[in-house]
């Protein structure tokens, strides 16, 4: 594994020696670029059927229901924004990609993050306020925005976290969320925030629930040290309990314990925006950003590998489009027959890999 972040920090030798005793994470600070591998997948543009008229908004969250085939997906109500529209943002799919059931039309901004949990509720992470554009030409909107709310599967509201149209500190408030999962214990994680990485008051965090909605605490910080994050993106369990934790500035994913110590990192997986993990660990990473400013030398696309190693086996690229570097989704879920999702958050929409 990874442990490049350690060594940029202050008594490397410390650090390497403490390493050493605890048995892992050994890795060189260099990562070469990972934009190749086995692709066993064939890609399906454009996959599930919205009702004509309604066009496919600027996607972002993904998951699969308790079926292990139906696709939850949470879109910008057919735009790239949900701001003065009563459009439907949270949608329900067979796995012939129709439509089965939408809801959530005027309580969203920005909906980001989407998760499904083990009773089948769905939760969605909406990741900002209305901006000053938006206000001039929607005033009534300014209550929306920087919360997460818990759906049942028909689209009633079970619970809300933060507060409607504030920024700021739990348990009043939630700064523009990007993720949410719940633990295997009920306990409740949400990612914290999509905000510009070079504002000073930037904020990086993981805030923790009870299932009953009860603010625990939060974990981590702004910056680039162990447990430290600039744009926690995407967050997961793994088998053992651990949080997985798209890092995506600092082009990483962290392995943390529930009450955020650092366990190691891998950098193999490139800017990931998504990800989701199978019973066996393996991790499916979706990097929507790379680029030559924003990760010289990475290309776009899926990265597949496991917890174990961290190596990378699979690499499905991103999608052909007009644009030099290509596009690739946001949000990742994987279905019970090893198919993949991703959300489209440019080209819109969402984009199904049939395993093969």
């Amino acid at each position: 594994m990874c442990v490049s972040g350690f060594a940029r920090f202050s008594f490397p030798a410390l650090i390497v020696v403490w390493i050493a005793l605890q048995g892992g994470w050994a890795h060189t600070q260099d990562v070469q670029p990972v934009n190749s591998g086995a692709n066993p997948y064939r890609t399906i543009r454009n996959w599930g059927m919205v009702p004509e008229g309604r066009p496919w908004g600027a996607a972002n969250g993904v998951d699969i229901d308790l079926d292990g085939t139906s696709v939850w997906v949470s879109d910008r109500c057919g735009d790239r924004t949900c701001v003065g529209t009563m459009v439907d943002p949270i949608q329900k799919f067979d796995e012939s990609g129709k439509r089965l059931t939408a809801f959530g039309g005027g309580m969203f901004v920005w909906p980001h993050g989407l998760h499904v949990d083990q009773e089948g509720n769905v939760w969605v992470a909406d990741s900002r306020r209305p901006n000053a554009a938006e206000l001039e030409m929607f005033p009534g909107e300014k209550d929306k925005g920087s919360v997460v709310v818990k759906f049942s599967p028909e689209g009633k509201v079970l619970m809300t976290l933060g507060q409607f149209g504030v920024a700021g500190d739990p348990p009043d408030a939630l700064t523009d969320p990007t993720d949410v999962v719940t633990a295997p214990n009920g306990d409740i994680y949400v990612a914290e925030s999509h905000t510009n990485v070079e504002d000073p008051n930037l904020i990086g965090r993981i805030s923790v629930f009870d299932k009953t909605g009860k603010f625990i605490k939060s974990i981590g910080k702004m910056g680039t040290g162990p447990g430290e994050f600039r744009t926690p993106h995407a967050i997961v369990f793994d088998s053992q309990g651990r949080l997985i934790v798209a890092d995506r500035h600092n082009h990483r994913i962290q392995i943390l314990d529930t009450d955020g110590n650092f366990l190691g990192e891998y950098r193999e997986f490139s800017r990931v925006s998504g990800l989701t993990i199978d019973e066996d660990d393996n991790i499916y990473a979706a990097d929507s950003e790379s680029d030559a400013r924003r990760h010289p030398g990475w290309r776009k696309g899926i990265r597949i590998g496991n917890l174990k190693d961290g190596k990378v086996t699979i690499f499905i690229p991103g999608h052909e489009t007009d644009s030099p570097a290509g596009a690739m989704g946001e949000g990742i879920a994987l279905d019970a027959n090893g198919n993949l999702y991703t959300a489209e958050a440019t080209v819109r929409g969402v984009s199904k890999y049939v395993k093969e």
